[in-house]
């Protein structure tokens, strides 16, 4: 390829180091977008950016349909680089967005997976006083009865445990909420400091969750333990740590109808996210109509 692309890793570079700096994006979400721009740089063929076309960007989408990528992914891949062609119009190195003429593809969403609640009920129903198992049971209690994402649980200190009987976590964007501790999140916490305070002070490792090796937990390790104990209780489908934050907002849904309140206790951003959960509360929601509506099929 004859495209002289140090010109465009440059204006990459300058956007990457605003995510990170100025808008405080995520590691993963930083990784993300740099990954999804340098595949970009490889495929075109422009020396600046200014020569970017919505010609040339169908291109680079048709190259991504080509490579196998999913409807998701391609719909990914156009929207960094419409951010990214936005932060270039913003700082005058292109007139204006030469994709805001490109729709995204259509695709199909998919339902978020959850566990019903004797599910939930089979997967935590297990005992141990080893410091393993009060961990264990500790995480999972805490990330189902909070809603946590993965990077919210791993990354708790022990003051983010208030005292009340709430917890402050620290979201996407550094974004922070106060969330009630429901009371068997609680008796695993305090079964758990038992056996973590005699491990390690809090004054040496600050981390509410730490390894047998006295470090902070990674998000791998979480994941690895919650399908071991899946396995071992016997649960026949695959469960990731997000399937908990999952079965935690939809079993919220079905018994408040509180679409709000689940998006506040969740930390979305914008209503739509949390609005996948109607779907699944789709029963619940005719059972709802049966019973009240003037011209249901009531028995």
């Amino acid at each position: 390829m004859d495209t002289d692309a140090s010109s465009l890793h440059t204006w990459v570079n300058s956007y990457i180091q605003e995510c990170r700096v100025e808008r405080q994006l995520s590691p993963h979400t930083i990784k993300s977008y740099t990954r999804q721009l340098q595949s970009v740089v490889k495929h075109i063929r422009i020396s600046q950016w200014q020569d970017l076309s919505p010609t040339i960007a169908r291109r680079i989408l048709q190259q991504a349909n080509k490579e196998g990528l999913s409807a998701r992914s391609i719909n990914l891949r156009l929207s960094v680089l419409r951010n990214f062609c936005r932060f270039l119009v913003h700082k005058k190195v292109m007139p204006n967005n030469p994709l805001d003429a490109i729709h995204s593809v259509k695709q199909n969403k998919p339902l978020p997976k959850y566990l019903n609640v004797d599910e939930v009920s089979s997967l935590l129903n297990f005992e141990g006083d080893d410091f393993l198992s009060l961990r264990d049971k500790c995480l999972f209690e805490v990330m189902y009865g909070c809603g946590l994402r993965l990077s919210e649980l791993t990354g708790l200190m022990h003051n983010d445990l208030l005292g009340d009987g709430t917890l402050k976590v620290t979201g996407k964007g550094n974004k922070q909420r106060i969330l009630p501790i429901g009371s068997k999140a609680q008796i695993a916490i305090d079964e758990y400091f038992l056996v973590r305070k005699a491990l390690v002070d809090f004054s040496i490792e600050p981390a509410l969750f730490i390894s047998i090796r006295q470090t902070s937990l990674s998000n791998r390790q979480v994941a690895n333990r919650l399908e071991k104990w899946a396995k071992h209780q016997t649960l026949y489908q695959q469960i990731s740590p997000h399937t908990l934050r999952h079965s935690f907002a939809t079993h919220l849904l079905e018994s408040s109808n509180d679409l709000r309140g689940v998006q506040e206790l969740l930390g979305h951003a914008s209503l739509s996210t949390t609005q996948v959960y109607t779907h699944l509360n789709f029963q619940h929601l005719s059972a709802v109509y049966d019973n009240a509506h003037p011209r249901a099929r009531k028995k």
